[in-house]
């Protein structure tokens, strides 16, 4: 699934190169200055964050790196699970010397959020903002499978309104669904079996101590609502927001009410 994204905006000036983090093969996107805001993108792909690393790079030095293995990037030896990945971030944000980063995850990019942040005992992560996250296992809320739909089921399940998101696989090129294939068999890599979630994540949540907006699309169907409050619940002190009128990708089908709800996070709680 490759969803539409919002109308590009002029980003604040790219900020300097760096060398990429253990386990990362790739020099992450980086525009803005100020407070670091690391973004960590779903199994859709770096494209399906452009819009909110956009936004954030009006503020702050936004950083969006393209996990190993995504959109034709390597895949590195050091990176076999989300908690590897997670390391691999933790380990970019020390080559950096970073401190008090927002680390801003949607869907499994939320789930190596988590884990980075349970990781993270020199103070690297600052505030987490979670978008319709995966990672947990909650009783009686199984994540949807999205392997075993096809491209409209899919634009069903993620979006309130599939009509305008859906993408005709026949007007996709060659190159394009050769893509989203290798971003598919990566994902399952990562997090397939179990799917999407760490038994155990749920039960350490309570150890985390960094302020945390978990937001949520009200019309998601492969991670639901309920799902949202009971991961929320979980994080000492966290706060939930649900968006009317979005889905799985309310950075997408709504984004001016996703940035309105993490920039008034930001401004409180998030601030570091």
């Amino acid at each position: 699934m490759t969803p539409t994204t919002p109308t590009p905006t002029t980003p604040a000036p790219a900020a300097p190169a760096r060398r990429p983090g253990p386990g990362l093969d790739a020099e992450p996107a980086g525009a803005g200055t100020g407070r670091t805001a690391l973004v960590l993108h779903g199994g859709g792909g770096p494209r399906t964050v452009d819009g909110l690393a956009r936004h954030l790079a009006g503020t702050m030095r936004a950083l969006t790196p393209t996990h190993p293995g995504w959109d034709g990037t390597a895949r590195s030896a050091a990176v076999r699970t989300v908690a590897d990945l997670a390391d691999a971030y933790l380990g970019l944000l020390a080559d950096d010397d970073v401190h008090g980063a927002v680390v801003v995850g949607s869907s499994i990019g939320g789930w190596i959020a988590l884990e980075a942040a349970l990781r993270d005992a020199d103070g690297r992560i600052g505030a987490l903002v979670l978008v319709n996250s995966v990672g947990v296992l909650v009783e009686g809320e199984p994540i949807r499978d999205v392997s075993a739909l096809d491209p409209r089921g899919i634009a069903e399940h993620a979006f309130h309104d599939p009509g305008r998101f859906a993408v005709d696989p026949a007007s996709l090129t060659r190159a394009q669904v050769a893509v989203q294939q290798a971003n598919a068999a990566t994902l399952r890599d990562l997090a397939g079996d179990p799917y999407m979630h760490d038994p155990g994540l749920l039960a350490r949540l309570g150890a985390l101590r960094v302020p945390t907006l978990v937001l949520w699309g009200a019309a998601d169907r492969i991670v639901t609502p309920h799902y949202g409050r009971r991961l929320a619940a979980a994080i000492p002190d966290a706060r939930f927001v649900l968006l009317a009128e979005a889905g799985h990708l309310p950075q997408i089908e709504r984004p001016d009410a996703t940035f309105d709800a993490i920039d008034a996070f930001l401004r409180t709680a998030g601030r570091s």
